[in-house]
């Protein structure tokens, strides 16, 4: 371990935020830097626990313990190997994971938890500035072929991993830009695109090929695909949006959350929306109904739209402010969550249920009309709550049901599971031979760090599949690509 006192002598630690009144004018990250002195005493608050829970809490299972002491003893280079062992993309779990490895840190028993997210942001961090992340192609090519679909964090894990273990891999995304909602999901201020578009290129150099604009059961045939490749891979997500079933929902100012936010990502990435498509929250008075990662990325985008008001809406009783005893360590803990968007302002409520809208005589939304509920499963009205109030945009934050079963789903013909996700076995194949599922498209809606490790556990799977028929041919790779495969 790091310092064996450590967890005794050192408080827990986070990197401060900007100033709100400085953060909202702009579309930049919010967190500042944090020191690498100060960095490493939080490593050395690590205990290096003979049962590391925290490890089992990771979803790619990080070997949180080693690179804790690592960066303590500030060997950052092994720290960085290490990291990516288990991780392909950890500078993005480092800013957007709710890092359920923290809640079942064994400090955290009775003891804030080691700051194991920042811990990784800085680690990675360190490795690009360093200069220590460089491209990794095959020396050996299979001469077998895979299809991603989805360019989103399970996509992108599978497809380094298969073309790191030689096979040729080509991603196909229907969106202008990869990266799926790494890119049009999650807010520039959570994390900028330039992060997505570093390990793009680290991809490209590998060998990976990205084909945008190629929506898989529209312009591109899922004939072909069966046809030109020895695997598919389907890591599209969980892309269709649970609806609100009240009187009014037609009204224009009515808009999913992925309608809206990724217009805004659009707009800092240089693009020009056409005004009649526009959504803006700029001047008008917000509902933002849902009261999860959502509806927290819309209310910190709707506030550098600088709006009338903002009211986010959740029907879930308020959580307590501390662990719920029906969450006990090392469970991930029930408890209330504030977001840097919360800090900014807007109204935050709870045990609210929506009635319906009403019409302005222009034909769209003007008022929202809810009332206060009692608790799950029922969320019976409690009479004499009933409420209005002005609503020019409302977005709704639901969440996903699962992924859109019209095109690509219905002409491969796999089989669904319950909850309408593409159904696989233990090995990660769907009722299609050859045909693989990965992320939210096979667990349904969960977290980027759950995304990449189903894209590993595919990959691992896919590469075991291909590698019961192939003849492993070797590459000719220039002298350049030789110094860096070394």
């Amino acid at each position: 371990m790091g310092k064996d006192t450590g967890f005794l002598e050192y408080g827990r630690e986070l990197a401060p935020r900007r100033p709100v009144t400085q953060r909202v004018n702009d579309w930049f990250e919010i967190y500042l830097d944090f020191p690498e002195e100060r960095l490493r005493t939080q490593g050395a608050r690590c205990m290096d626990c003979g049962v590391p829970f925290c490890q089992t809490g990771c979803p790619v299972n990080n070997l949180i313990p080693d690179w804790n002491d690592l960066v303590y003893r500030g060997r950052w280079r092994e720290a960085i190997r290490q990291l990516h062992a288990t991780n392909n993309f950890p500078e993005f779990t480092g800013r957007i994971c709710p890092a359920p490895c923290e809640a079942s840190c064994v400090l955290g028993i009775n003891q804030p938890a080691v700051t194991i997210k920042q811990v990784e942001k800085n680690i990675v961090e360190r490795g690009f500035a360093e200069g220590w992340i460089h491209p990794q192609p095959p020396k050996i090519l299979t001469g077998k072929k895979v299809a991603i679909v989805g360019s989103g964090p399970a996509g992108l894990a599978a497809a380094q991993q298969l073309c790191r273990a030689g096979h040729t891999v080509v991603v196909y995304e229907k969106a202008d830009r990869i990266g799926g909602l790494l890119v049009y999901g999650i807010p520039q201020f959570k994390m900028e695109k330039r992060i997505v578009d570093r390990r793009i290129e680290q991809m490209s150099a590998e060998g990976v090929k990205f084909v945008t604009g190629a929506e898989v059961g529209k312009n591109v045939a899922v004939e072909d695909l069966r046809r030109d490749f020895d695997a598919i891979v389907l890591a599209g997500g969980a892309e269709h949006p649970r609806d609100l079933d009240v009187p009014g929902r037609e009204l224009k100012g009515i808009h999913f959350a992925m309608e809206f936010l990724p217009q805004q990502n659009r707009r800092s990435l240089g693009d020009t929306i056409e005004p009649h498509k526009e959504i803006l929250a700029t001047g008008k008075h917000v509902v933002i109904i849902g009261g999860g990662d959502t509806g927290a990325d819309c209310l910190g985008t709707c506030h550098r739209q600088k709006p009338l008001s903002v009211h986010q809406f959740e029907i879930m009783p308020k959580p307590p402010d501390e662990r719920s005893p029906l969450t006990p360590w090392p469970l991930w803990p029930m408890q209330l969550r504030t977001e840097g968007a919360h800090e900014e302002g807007g109204v935050r409520d709870w045990s609210i249920a929506t009635t319906k809208f009403t019409v302005s005589s222009s034909g769209e939304v003007q008022q929202l009309h809810a009332v206060r509920v009692g608790p799950p499963p029922r969320f019976e009205p409690i009479p004499g709550t009933e409420f209005a109030m002005d609503a020019d945009l409302v977005l709704i934050a639901m969440g996903f049901v699962g992924p859109v079963r019209s095109g690509m789903i219905e002409q491969l013909g796999v089989k669904l599971d319950a909850r309408g996700n593409v159904a696989t076995d233990q090995n990660y194949m769907s009722s299609v031979p050859g045909v693989f599922a990965a992320g939210d498209m096979r667990r349904g809606q969960s977290l980027v760090v759950w995304a990449i490790a189903e894209g590993r556990k595919a990959a691992a799977n896919v590469d075991a599949y291909l590698r019961a028929q192939v003849i492993p041919i070797t590459t000719q790779l220039t002298s350049k690509e030789q110094t860096i495969a070394s």
